[in-house]
């Protein structure tokens, strides 16, 4: 925090990361065995298309709008503003990363809207007080390709329209107002649908079941019916997607930002179980193989938090490097993550197989972010392009490479292609993360990332390493 411009809110992190590590942790729990249900009728037949969640998520909700984790980039903007939302993002995450997601949402809506002043200055005042604000991108026949949405957008003038189609993934659909791309005459164009008309009453916008997720499960994820629905232009018509790319993109900060933080999440909860648990006559933490497992859990999640925080800075500071270091480490962190949460698991043996131990609800949540915002796959054919078509953005990620680093990336620059997409970017991750861990990491940590043969299977580094010290460094401290 204090290397990237936000010591001024140390204090404030610190108060609330003792605050989720008391009954929020319990709460996290209740939201995710009681999962929302849909109301789609009220008692006496009439549409009401209302989620019922369980106090714990509210709770949840609540605690983290309190400490301003939605809008404190722009309700406080001074030097280091991202930062220290980043650190407060990944802090509830550890917690409970369901109720990130709608939190994330409206904390990146603002730059959309933007776009349109009249609707910021109307918009802006209430998401800082607590208004939540989704997306509804994604259709049947599109996924990223939103490009073929068929949502249609007939206008009734002034800015106005009225939606109708079909939105195949709309998460939190509670929230208070959504950005939605449809076709509008003029091409694919960004709307801010509100649930609620001005005069309090329901919206068309119809909720026609709720997602069976693999995890995420205490947040709600929606098919999404739009008939008649009011809304109105964000941005140019016909240039939706350059108008909510900007959403996108501190969205993709923040799948970044929630898998660093279940990384950090499942290495606690591996070094303390190992810590305290005694087999074959002696500690597991203090036997070579699983000191070997452990140092290298370690060093994964210290490289992914040392690397997320730097690029939360780039935020801040608005430069070139973040254009390819979102897509860079949103494919690697992402990616890297289950593998993070289920070596984790097997240090609990038995035991992190059971539900109990919380290490399962954290395993279904660690493929999530790779998917959202962008699959795996997306985010390397942006990187692709970005290199392509921005030099200067390429240049900033290079520039900022030590000069060993710096020669790798150059080579794999060189013979960049589809095919080999995700070789490259993989390389460039790596490369960033060697050279940060180098600049500002423990010495010990930034040593065994180097040593490192491979990305393999955990537990596979070389003699001669402090994985002890390592270790002892990530482990919770009494």
């Amino acid at each position: 925090m204090r290397r990237e411009g936000a010591a001024w809110s140390e204090d404030a992190l610190l108060a609330f990361g003792a605050e989720l590590g008391g009954e929020p942790l319990e709460w996290g729990r209740l939201a995710n065995e009681h999962p929302p249900v849909l109301h789609t009728h009220d008692r006496y037949g009439e549409r009401i298309d209302e989620v019922e969640f369980h106090p714990a998520w509210h709770q949840l909700l609540e605690l983290a709008i309190r400490h301003r984790v939605h809008a404190s980039s722009w309700s406080d903007p001074r030097p280091g503003a991202y930062v220290a939302r980043a650190a407060s993002f990944m802090a509830l995450g550890q917690a409970e990363a369901g109720v990130c997601c709608p939190l994330s949402m409206t904390h990146a809506s603002v730059p959309a809207l933007r776009a349109e002043p009249e609707l910021a200055a109307e918009w802006e005042p209430r998401i800082v007080a607590g208004a939540l604000c989704g997306m509804a991108m994604t259709e049947r026949q599109g996924g990223s390709d939103v490009r073929v949405n068929e949502t249609e957008a007939r206008p009734l003038g002034d800015g106005e329209v009225t939606l109708h189609g079909d939105k195949w993934f709309c998460s939190a659909p509670m929230c208070d107002a959504f950005l939605v791309l449809a076709q509008a005459p003029g091409g694919l164009t960004c709307y801010l649908l509100p649930r609620r008309l001005p005069d309090g009453s329901h919206n068309g916008m119809f909720i026609d079941r709720l997602k069976d997720k693999l995890g995420n499960r205490s947040n709600a994820s929606g098919e999404i019916r739009l008939e008649g629905a009011w809304a109105q232009v964000v941005g140019e018509e016909g240039r939706g997607v350059a108008t909510i790319i900007e959403m996108v993109v501190h969205t993709r900060l923040d799948c970044v930002l929630g898998s660093a933080a279940l990384q950090r999440e499942a290495v606690a909860q591996a070094t303390h179980h190992c810590a305290h648990r005694l087999a074959f006559g002696k500690l597991l933490i203090d036997q070579p193989l699983m000191q070997n497992v452990l140092a290298d859990l370690c060093v994964e999640s210290e490289a992914a938090t040392v690397s997320a925080l730097r690029l939360a800075r780039a935020f801040d500071e608005g430069d070139e490097f973040r254009r390819i270091a979102t897509a860079v480490l949103k494919y690697w962190i992402c990616k890297r993550t289950p593998a993070v949460v289920g070596e984790a698991l097997e240090c609990l043996g038995g035991n992190g197989y059971v539900e109990e131990s919380g290490l399962p609800r954290l395993y279904r949540e660690s493929p999530v972010n790779a998917v959202w915002e962008g699959s795996s796959n997306v985010q390397c054919l942006d990187v692709l392009r970005a290199l392509r078509r921005e030099p200067e953005a390429a240049e900033a990620f290079v520039a900022e490479l030590e000069e060993r680093d710096r020669a790798g990336v150059e080579r794999a620059l060189q013979a960049a292609d589809e095919v080999g997409a995700r070789r490259l970017v993989e390389t460039m991750a790596v490369a960033l993360q060697a050279t940060l861990l180098d600049r500002h990491g423990d010495a010990a940590v930034a040593e065994a990332f180097r040593a490192r043969e491979r990305f393999g299977a955990f537990g596979t580094l070389p003699d001669g390493l402090r994985l002890a010290e390592i270790a002892e460094r990530h482990r919770p401290a009494a």
